[in-house]
């Protein structure tokens, strides 16, 4: 090794393990000018005519629709799922503007559920945002009235999930336990 070639980082111990290993070692041979280059890749062959068809049509067919989406998850009163807890909390205090209320007393349950249904799809429409429900308590020793207790199944119904964001019962200065505040998505244009 010639001593230009000396790395000054190396101790001298490094530099003389460094010409043990080198020493035997020769630069390679630039390759002569006789020597043919090396074979090029062959190009696959042509599929027959039959897989090109199916390519082909494979090509023109539409393409797989995703799977659809995932029903909502069922709420409970109080549950915020989509929504802010600002928010949220707003509504369970009973701070958020009320901007519509339906009063299903002395519905049947039917007439009730279909009420319901038609009043969330005009007040999201309409663009409100929070609504009172108004289902009365019912007999409190049996658990409360039919209304009451199937407002929140009603609410979860996936013509009516996909319209509501949160619900929770009223504050008592809008009915307490007779009431529900909902609070619905905005319209999709």
């Amino acid at each position: 090794m010639a001593p230009k070639d000396r790395d000054p980082k190396l101790s001298g111990e490094e530099r003389a393990l460094w010409e043990l290993v080198t020493r035997d070692a020769a630069p390679l041979k630039k390759p002569s000018k006789n020597v043919s280059p090396a074979p090029k890749p062959k190009a696959r062959p042509a599929p027959p005519p039959a897989k090109r068809a199916v390519r082909k049509k494979a090509a023109a067919m539409p393409p797989v629709k995703s799977p659809p989406a995932r029903p909502a998850p069922t709420l409970g009163h109080g549950d915020i799922a989509g929504v802010d807890k600002r928010s949220a909390e707003r509504m369970r205090r009973g701070r958020m503007t009320i901007d519509g209320t339906l009063d299903l007393h002395g519905y049947t349950q039917d007439r009730a559920r279909h009420a319901l249904a038609d009043y969330l799809a005009d007040a999201q429409a309409a663009g409100k945002r929070c609504i009172l429900i108004v289902t009365g308590k019912g007999d409190i020793t049996q658990g409360g009235g039919v209304i009451r207790t199937q407002t929140p199944r009603w609410l979860n119904a996936p013509e009516n999930r996909a319209r509501v964001l949160a619900f929770d019962y009223a504050q008592p200065k809008h009915g307490g336990l007779g009431a529900i505040y909902v609070l619905l998505r905005k319209a999709r244009p």
